[in-house]
């Protein structure tokens, strides 16, 4: 069997990166608290699929 392509997985994070900092910039600019918690439950959402540091700071 061969290796999986690296090709895509750098893709993958490049842009989960991306999405991460978008969403952390709308939470930081979010007005109400309705659009806070659904931006912050997005963060969540993806932290249970990265690795490594959490997403929101507690």
């Amino acid at each position: 069997m061969s290796a999986p392509s690296r090709r895509p997985e750098i893709r993958r994070r490049r842009t989960r990166k991306e999405k991460i900092h978008k969403l952390r910039k709308r939470l930081a600019a979010a007005g109400s608290d309705a659009e806070r918690t659904h931006v912050s439950a997005k963060l969540v959402r993806l932290s249970r699929n990265s690795p490594g540091q959490p997403l929101l700071k507690a």
